[in-house]
């Protein structure tokens, strides 16, 4: 299938047919957010699955049933996606969701209201790389080519929601003050518990250290790998295939280095320097 055949071309993104519709994106415009309301934003392939785990338990004191009993794309659906017009009235309050758009996609309401934010970066690097294992396994995205065809691709924004560096400019940028709280992958691969704390706090929930252990072991990697409502099983193979690459694949720190050629890494490297060199805000990774 071509380009065209697979993905919306809307506000000079890709965005893939099989999960998102012109309606669906006109939803996520209309859609009308509450002051409790709290979204966690990625970049595609940088935490977001593992967030549709956290957020229900920080928001209703561990409580696993949502976990247990419901689809991780229906407990915490993507604000774009065709889903959320099907699901949004049986979203528990506080509604938790996630959302891959940049910051200027929002919708009005969102910014009227109250609603917050947890923004969740990862290393570029391991990025390219876990979106190259998700473009093969997953038939409604295009074939990826070789490492260094994909990588070309990301540089230039050929890919889902565009340019990395753009997607964090924009959410690094915002004026949202204490609505919005930035943390990093790495940051919850290192110490979840101290992930969840911080969490807990921003969210207002005050969990007491059993119930962030609680949580913590229960949003594992392996817990997850574990939980068919979690690893995307329930999925049709035609759409995702485990065969090619499990979508919960590693869920480490540093695969990159497994990667990219002596070659590869000063071209990916350089282009993401000459485009954040302008922000006053520093990465919290070296781009070495």
């Amino acid at each position: 299938m071509s380009t065209e055949e697979m993905y919306l071309q809307r506000h000079g993104l890709l965005f893939p047919k099989e999960t998102h519709s012109t309606e669906s994106l006109h939803f996520a415009q209309e859609f009308k957010f509450k002051d409790e309301d709290v979204v966690a934003v990625t970049y595609p392939k940088s935490g977001t699955v593992w967030m549709q785990e956290i957020l229900p338990l920080v928001l209703n004191g561990g409580d696993l049933t949502p976990i247990q009993t419901i689809p991780n794309w229906d407990r915490v659906p993507w604000l774009e996606e065709k889903r959320l017009a099907l699901v949004v009235d049986n979203l528990a309050s506080p509604r938790a969701l996630v959302s891959h758009f940049p910051y200027h996609l929002m919708p009005p309401s969102f910014h009227a209201s109250k609603a917050k934010v947890i923004y969740v970066m990862r290393n570029p690097k391991d990025v390219l790389v876990s979106s190259y294992y998700f473009h093969q396994m997953a038939s409604f995205l295009h074939d990826p080519g070789s490492f260094d065809e994909f990588m070309a691709s990301f540089l230039e924004g050929k890919v889902l929601f565009g340019k990395w560096t753009d997607h964090v400019k924009s959410w690094k940028n915002t004026e949202l003050g204490d609505r919005i709280m930035y943390i990093t992958y790495e940051d919850m691969v290192q110490d979840l518990p101290a992930a969840l704390r911080r969490m807990s706090d921003f969210l207002g929930r005050n969990l007491s250290e059993e119930v962030i252990q609680k949580i913590a072991e229960h949003c594992s990697f392996k817990a997850m790998q574990d939980n068919n409502m979690s690893n995307f099983k329930l999925v049709p193979k035609e759409l995702l295939d485990s065969d090619k690459s499990p979508f919960l694949r590693k869920g480490i720190v540093g695969d990159w280095k497994n990667h990219f050629t002596s070659e590869q890494l000063p071209t990916f490297t350089s282009v993401l320097r000459k485009e954040m060199e302008k922000e006053t805000f520093s990465l919290p990774w070296s781009l070495d």
